[in-house]
């Protein structure tokens, strides 16, 4: 049977054209949104990383415009700020630019929401940073979902800022350094907190699919989600290219790396393919399935598809394919 299209979180761009890159434009925030709903991805938060300011104040508005564009407007969930909030510790920044990370401010958020014109549905940012509290607790009071992500945070932290507010761990498993303590780490008490919903990037390269079935069982299935992490990137040939201040490659195999610190530059997927590789590990029925690359991120944000009408997805034969 089919049914309406996956709800991605953290969307950051696709066929080379990039919610935090500079010059973004209506027209191409139009263009990834029909290329998303082609690929099966019926709503989305457009992901805008870290940046510089000059950035914020150009893709912000250009993003709160789109979503009062009649078209495209409803299926854009909101923008989710993955930044510049973050760590700037090597690991946990991953692919973002190191020289434009920030401290948390209450007051250049402000300025962030004003640019964006109230339409931050989710900020990512790295708890253990100097008056992270202060900021989780301003956004939660402003109805963003916060998120923990990109950071190196103690037990204590990440406690606190759970207390403040936060609701979720962004892209769990990933956006950290690749060596980290046997027992004591932030993985497994975000992977153990009962108030931390988490989402998961089930492309085939972020994670291996031992650490997805213990994540499921963890978080449960109520709080397991699905997110794509597509790169502006996504859907592009194998090759080389610029990106993030750095050089950037694409697989054969479809990961997207930075040769020069091996970190992986986001997804090469979008949320079909991120649900055909979970189908294919055999852990979760159809309805499961739907359940966390629909339902779950939907109950997180408190929305619903409303009167969004395709793209259709059906479940046949252990595969999803988009429909007619």
């Amino acid at each position: 049977m089919k049914k309406l299209g996956f709800v991605d979180l953290q969307v950051n761009g696709l066929l080379d054209m990039d919610f935090g890159g500079e010059g973004l434009t209506l027209d191409m925030v139009r263009k990834i949104t029909e290329g998303l709903v082609e690929r099966g991805t019926a709503a989305y938060c457009a992901t805008v990383v870290t940046g510089s300011m000059e950035m914020y104040k150009n893709n912000l508005p250009v993003l709160a415009d789109a979503i009062r564009d009649p078209e495209i407007g409803p299926r854009i969930l909101g923008i989710h700020l993955e930044g510049p909030f973050i760590s700037p510790v090597p690991g946990a920044v991953g692919a973002h630019n190191v020289s434009c990370v920030r401290t948390p401010s209450v007051d250049e958020y402000k300025m962030f929401e004003e640019w964006a014109e109230g339409n931050i549905s989710i900020l990512t940012l790295a708890p253990e940073m100097p008056a992270a509290d202060k900021l989780i607790s301003y956004a939660t009071s402003r109805g963003c979902v916060v998120s923990l992500g990109h950071h190196w945070a103690d037990n204590d932290s990440l406690q606190r800022a759970v207390d403040a507010g936060a609701r979720l761990s962004a892209h769990l498993g990933n956006g950290c350094p690749n060596e980290v303590r046997r027992h004591d780490n932030p993985i497994w008490w975000q992977l153990a907190c009962d108030d931390l919903s988490g989402s998961f990037i089930t492309d085939g390269h972020h994670l291996p699919a031992d650490f997805i079935k213990v994540a499921l069982r963890a978080k449960t299935l109520d709080h397991f989600i699905v997110i794509s992490d597509a790169s502006f990137l996504a859907a592009m040939p194998v090759g080389k290219y610029g990106g993030f201040g750095k050089e950037v490659e694409i697989e054969a195999s479809g990961r997207i790396f930075i040769p020069q610190t091996q970190a992986l530059g986001g997804s090469h997927s979008t949320m079909i393919e991120c649900m055909n590789h979970l189908a294919s590990l055999g852990l979760l029925s159809e309805d499961e399935m739907w359940k966390v690359a629909q339902t779950n991120p939907l109950n997180l944000l408190g929305r619903t598809l409303g009167d969004i009408s395709g793209p259709f997805v059906q479940f046949d034969c252990e595969r999803f394919t988009v429909v007619q």
